[in-house]
């Protein structure tokens, strides 16, 4: 890999060359952690500082990893498709489907979100690889995860993603419906 990167855990490295450049070396890095973690994803930050004011990564997320259905005060975030393929569910107040945004090789390969609206992701391939970018500085407190959905690490977490997949796979089928 052409890139220097410092380990802060298993899943975050930071960038640290003055330069920042991803190729398919970090791809195949990042996709890497992402299927040999406990958590099933991993990042590279091209900004140095969680206070930077953006926040540019690269990520690898594994299909059976669970990104609770959360939302972000006073946040933009957008992901660019390097690889793989996945569904952004934008949910409800009360979990319920309000949109879904397809990201893969046929379909959409930028999704940007400017208001405070719960999602999620689900992940359609081995792994998802994706550019995200989002303002900072970094603040936990920011995430607002749904009370309608199970902490991550809870037991019924993967049955949540089970059934949120069954209603994805309705709300797919009953929209496309309405055109025949």
């Amino acid at each position: 890999m052409d890139l220097s990167l410092r380990k802060i855990n298993e899943e975050v490295f930071i960038a640290s060359d003055e330069i920042v450049h991803f190729g398919s070396r970090e791809v195949d890095f990042i996709r890497g952690c992402a299927l040999n973690n406990s958590r099933g994803r991993a990042r590279i930050c091209a900004h140095k500082e969680s206070t930077d004011t953006l926040h540019e990564m690269l990520i690898g997320i594994r299909s059976d990893s669970y990104i609770r259905p959360h939302r972000h005060e006073n946040k933009i975030e957008s992901f660019h498709l390097v690889e793989g393929a996945a569904d952004i569910v934008i949910l409800k107040e009360d979990g319920d489907i309000q949109n879904i945004i397809e990201l893969g090789p046929d379909q959409n390969f930028y999704y940007r979100l400017d208001t405070p609206k719960y999602h999620t992701l689900l992940i359609n391939s081995p792994v998802l690889v994706i550019h995200e970018i989002t303002n900072g500085p970094f603040n936990p407190i920011q995430s607002n995860f749904a009370s309608f959905s199970p902490p991550e690490g809870d037991h019924s977490a993967k049955n949540y993603i089970e059934g949120l997949r069954h209603k994805v796979k309705l709300w797919k089928k009953n929209r496309f419906s309405d055109f025949k």
